[in-house]
């Protein structure tokens, strides 16, 4: 089952299943019939086993729940805003005005605006990334959280990611945050250095845009903050076509590929800063424009795992 149909069913299911719980059910009460008819018998035992179902998808199999969390935002304003709405067009008029409003209208009623406000901020203004990995160092550390701007690259629906308004594009340079090709329910964040039409060259550990090499000026030693081991590596600022930014290289780790793209027009390059330790489109190949979802553009907060301690000194900074 694809996942827009999972969520379609998961809905119509849910909504003949309030209705008939706020208004189908007390009218049958009172006039005293028992029996439901079928369509809602089958909605409610159909609501219970999608439930289910995504319960133990979420929990019990491989998924990545932060990728599923706007679809459970989607999911949770669509169904408050239904209750929201049915209650002030017509639950409302019917209700004493002295009596209680129940549980779920009085829950809908407090949290529809909620969850509306938080989609509309989470989908098209902004939203929190966490770093997970140092294939960006030295720009950007694991357990570095990003302030990702979604409006950068246009307003684009939540869950589908399908683009709406055009506002940008990426510009070369620039650190993107994306659902990672392979797997989309993974999101991973690299500097784009390829733009569609361009011929990126990468030898010797040296990188070429159009012909052109993005001159290394060696600035030092440095440490690559690996899974429980520092590496000392060799630290430089890499100027790619006027935006200079610093890179590692590690001169120990010998790497005699020579990697040769065009970018196809739709698509982007992207790279860690990290260029000996960081998976990026020289191993799993372009960024789709589709699967992009917005430019990270500042740090948030910075977690040192090893230390166990923050890193007061990079909130606040901006990315370049």
């Amino acid at each position: 089952m694809s996942l827009l149909a999972y969520i379609a069913l998961l809905l119509i299911t849910g909504i003949i299943s309030l209705i008939d719980i706020l208004h189908w059910a007390p009218k049958r009460r009172k006039a005293e019939i028992k029996e439901k008819p079928g369509f809602i018998e089958l909605s409610r035992f159909a609501f219970v086993l999608l439930l289910l179902y995504g319960i133990y998808q979420l929990f019990f199999s491989q998924l990545n729940i932060s990728y599923y969390f706007p679809i459970a935002l989607v999911v949770a304003t669509i169904l408050t805003g239904v209750i929201y709405g049915l209650d002030k067009i017509f639950w409302a008029k019917k209700r004493d005005k002295a009596a209680k409003k129940p549980a779920l209208i009085e829950f809908s009623h407090s949290f529809f605006p909620v969850f509306l406000i938080v989609l509309v901020i989470r989908s098209f203004i902004a939203q929190p990334y966490r770093v997970p990995t140092g294939s960006l160092e030295p720009t950007v550390l694991p357990n570095d959280f990003l302030l990702v701007t979604q409006y950068s690259y246009g307003l684009r629906l939540p869950i589908t990611n399908t683009r709406f308004i055009k506002v940008a594009e990426p510009k070369r340079g620039e650190i993107s945050v994306f659902h990672f090709p392979p797997n989309p329910s993974v999101d991973y964040v690299k500097r784009i250095v390829g733009l569609p039409g361009d011929h990126i060259v990468y030898k010797n550990k040296t990188l070429y845009v159009n012909g052109v090499e993005a001159k290394q000026t060696y600035v030092g030693s440095a440490i690559d903050y690996g899974d429980g081991e520092d590496i000392p590596v060799k630290l430089y600022e890499e100027d790619l076509m006027g935006v200079k930014h610093s890179i590692l290289i590690n001169p120990d780790k010998i790497d005699n590929s020579s990697y040769d793209f065009i970018v196809p027009a739709g698509f982007y390059f992207g790279m860690g800063d990290n260029r000996d330790d960081s998976s990026d489109s020289r191993d799993w190949g372009f960024i789709p424009e589709a699967n992009l979802v917005g430019k990270a553009q500042y740090i948030l907060l910075s977690y040192d795992n090893q230390a166990k301690r923050m890193r007061w000194s990079r909130s606040g900074q901006a990315l370049k």
